[in-house]
C-alpha cells in the first residue's frame, strides 16, 4: 500500500489512499444536550442545490449554505428553526461551484459538512461531479450483494463478523472493551456499502443527501450518545481492511475509542467484485 496522498480534517477526517481507498467520519462532541449534523450539499432531481442539517436537543439551530470562492466564501442561503429535534433544508437553483454547509445553534455548537463540487449542465439539468478515485468502478451490472449471505438469526455475514472480531482484537490491545454487534447498526452499514457499490460513489454522504446519522436512525437505531463511521473500498478481505483502517489516524481513532460499545459492519461487492466496507460505531 502506498502512503496517503493527503488528509482533510474538519468534522470529518478523510484519508485518501491511492489504492484501496478509505475515509473516516466521527460525530462531533458538543454538550450532551445537543447533537448537530450538517450534510454535504447535493444536486436534487428537480435541479436545485440542497443542503440539510439534523439536530437533537439544540437551541435554535441555523443552517447556512456557503459557496467557496477565490476570495472570502459567499453565504448563499440560510435558514433557522426553533429549538428541539428536527431537520431543515435550504435549496436554490443550481449553479456550478464548490459548496459546503454549516449548522450552528445559539449555544455555540457547530457542525460543518464536507465540501461538494457540483456541476450544472447547459440544459439546466444538474449532475454531481464525483471526486476522482484511483480505482473507479463503472456503473451498471448486477445489484451488489453481501460477500456471503448472513446466517439465519445472526448479525452479519462471516466476513462482516470477522471485521468485528479483528476490530475487537485491536481494541483489546489498547485496553478497550469489545464492541457488541448490533443488528440495526449492521443494517445501516450494509445499506450504505450496497448503495455506494450500486451507484458507483465513495462518500459518507449518500447520493440522496443523507448523513451517516440519518442512515443509522433510518435503520431503527434509537438513543445513543456518541457515533462514528469508517468506510473503505477495494480491500479484498476483513484482515486487509482492518489493517488499512488501523494505519490511518482517523479510522484508528474511531476503532480505539473506548467510549463506543456497539458496532455494525456492512460489506457489499460491486459488479467488478470490489468490496465496499462500512463500520458504524455507537455508544448506548
Amino acid at each position: 500500500m502506498r502512503r496517503p496522498l493527503g488528509v482533510l480534517a474538519c468534522l470529518v477526517s478523510v484519508a485518501a489512499l491511492s489504492s484501496p481507498v478509505a475515509t473516516a467520519q466521527a460525530a462531533s462532541t458538543p454538550p450532551a444536550e445537543c447533537r448537530l449534523f450538517a450534510a454535504r450539499p447535493n444536486v436534487t432531481a428537480t435541479g436545485n442545490i440542497q443542503a440539510s442539517a439534523r439536530w437533537f436537543g439544540c437551541g435554535r439551530p441555523t443552517l447556512v449554505l456557503f459557496r467557496a470562492t477565490a476570495g472570502p466564501d459567499q453565504v448563499v442561503k440560510g435558514s433557522a428553526r426553533r429549538a428541539g429535534n428536527g431537520r431543515m433544508t435550504v435549496e436554490l437553483p443550481c449553479a456550478s461551484g464548490v459548496y459546503y454547509s454549516v449548522a450552528t445553534d445559539r449555544l455555540g455548537n457547530v457542525a460543518q459538512s464536507r465540501p461538494a463540487r457540483l456541476s450544472c449542465s447547459s440544459t439546466g439539468t444538474p449532475t454531481p461531479v464525483p471526486t476522482p478515485s484511483p480505482n473507479p468502478s463503472q456503473p451498471g451490472g448486477p445489484t451488489p450483494t453481501p460477500v456471503t449471505p448472513p446466517p439465519a438469526g445472526g448479525v452479519g455475514t462471516p466476513e462482516e463478523n470477522e471485521v468485528v472480531r479483528l476490530t475487537n482484537a485491536e481494541r483489546a490491545k489498547g485496553g478497550c472493551q469489545p464492541l457488541k454487534a448490533d443488528a440495526q447498526l449492521r443494517k445501516a452499514a450494509f445499506g450504505h456499502s450496497s448503495d455506494m457499490a450500486t451507484q458507483n460513489y465513495f462518500s459518507h454522504t449518500s447520493k440522496d443527501g443523507r448523513t451517516f446519522m440519518e442512515r443509522i436512525r433510518g435503520a431503527g437505531f434509537t438513543g445513543g450518545s456518541a457515533f462514528a463511521e469508517n468506510i473503505a473500498m477495494g480491500y479484498p478481505n476483513p484482515a486487509a481492511v482492518v489493517v488499512g483502517w488501523m494505519k490511518s489516524s482517523g479510522h484508528r481513532a474511531n476503532i480505539m475509542n473506548c467510549n463506543y460499545n456497539l458496532i455494525g459492519v456492512g460489506a457489499a461487492k460491486n459488479s467488478k467484485g470490489q468490496i465496499y466496507w462500512t463500520q458504524n460505531f455507537a455508544r448506548r
